[in-house]
């Protein structure tokens, strides 16, 4: 097939979130099809790494996009009725390149990355299309409104709103794609929408592999994650404040880590005998090497968090709360021990970490979970499929 992915971030290096699951599901799918890429350029630093992608793509078409335009668009967004987030990058030279494309080539079919990409494929009917998102975006909004007072929970409101409006668009695409049985669960049942599939994260087993891991040890917690997102500034603040405390009591030989690039203030400050803020870190599987236990102590967000995955793959228990926990198809200890409020979080990492049997057991399992689930190889098949099955309906349409 001639597939072309439309992502709405340069997808290299691939650290993190965006970036990260273009870059693995089109360095797999390369192997057996023809890909193209069209994304924005937001910076121009970004073109040395050109040669990289030219080892996937056999064409890659970048469209300017300043952070000073995206910053207008969104000031404009108060104006419109679509969410901030789509506004941020809506650009007149994307629609046009669109168009080009749609005129020259002739695609099998088109994915498209994330809410914020949807307006430019969403009336060009005749090609097969698949909307992949991240979460259900209205129902992270939801989240962030309980989290928030004043101002921001005046914003996050708006937002929530036009996100639930907007997401009507998924209804427009062959096929929408969401990484967790809670996210498809809402959109079915709250919003009606019923064209959603799974598409979990993945993991590169090349880079995470949990064989060898050292359970002797019990002096390091780690989170991971871009320290400048709203749900995991809020999530390190809240177990500094109200969870670390307690463990630190029983276990006084612990640190905490937080590894993460662009931190912001808040998560600087943070930083004591007892707190290390590493920002960027090039090799996260090191750190996860060190660890004794990864937390996922998320209060707000949706979907799944590569950092559960990762800790998984790497053999690390995980202590999380249910965002992070649901949507992995697993029971609690298979890899992850689920905590529903502060006092289970502190209490169940107290237990891991006074037990290197049971931090064996749980880590072993989570490995075993994403070998046969979340291996980007594995995930990467399923979209393979997800593909010939929306070009297969295209046609049988058309044919009629």
């Amino acid at each position: 097939m001639k597939l072309l992915f439309t992502a709405n971030r340069f997808p290299y290096p691939p650290y993190r979130g965006d970036k990260l699951k273009i870059y693995h599901l089109a360095r797999r799918l390369a192997r057996r099809h023809e890909v193209h890429l069209l994304t924005f350029l937001q910076d121009k630093s970004d073109l040395q790494y050109l040669p990289e992608l030219e080892k996937i793509f056999t064409e890659i078409h970048l469209v300017p996009l300043s952070r000073a335009q995206s910053y207008v668009n969104s000031a404009l967004a108060f104006f419109h009725t679509q969410p901030f987030q789509v506004r941020y990058f809506h650009s007149a030279a994307m629609h046009q390149k669109v168009q080009e494309l749609y005129a020259t080539h002739q695609y099998d079919a088109v994915h498209v990355q994330h809410l914020r990409m949807a307006p430019y494929w969403a009336t060009i009917g005749d090609v097969p299309r698949i909307l992949d998102l991240p979460d259900a975006y209205s129902l992270y909004w939801k989240r962030r409104i309980a989290a928030k007072s004043g101002l921001m929970k005046w914003f996050a409101t708006l937002e929530q709103k036009r996100v639930f409006d907007y997401e009507a668009v998924l209804e427009a695409y062959d096929l929408s794609l969401v990484c967790s049985g809670e996210d498809r669960k809402y959109l079915e049942q709250e919003r009606g929408i019923k064209n959603v599939r799974l598409l979990p994260n993945g993991v590169d087993m090349e880079t995470f592999s949990g064989s060898g891991h050292d359970y002797s040890r019990a002096d390091l917690i780690l989170f991971t994650g871009n320290m400048d997102y709203a749900p995991n500034v809020d999530a390190v603040i809240y177990f500094v404040q109200e969870i670390f405390p307690a463990i630190k009591r029983e276990c006084p030989q612990v640190r905490f880590m937080i590894a993460g690039q662009r931190p912001v203030a808040k998560v600087s400050e943070l930083a004591s005998a007892d707190v290390a803020v590493t920002g960027f870190v090039p090799k996260l599987s090191e750190v996860y090497a060190q660890a004794s236990l990864v937390v996922a102590p998320l209060r707000f967000g949706a979907g799944t968090q590569n950092k559960v995955l990762e800790a998984m793959a790497m053999g690390v228990p995980v202590v999380s709360h249910k965002i992070g926990f649901d949507g992995l198809n697993i029971r609690s200890g298979e890899g992850v021990v689920l905590a529903m409020d502060k006092a289970s979080f502190s209490r169940e990492c107290i237990r891991l970490l006074q037990s290197a049997s049971l931090r064996k057991a749980v880590g072993e399992a989570g490995s075993e979970v994403i070998r046969t689930q979340f291996d980007w190889e594995v995930v990467s098949r399923q979209l393979e499929q997800y593909f010939a099955d929306v070009v297969a309906n295209k046609s049988a349409v058309q044919e009629k």
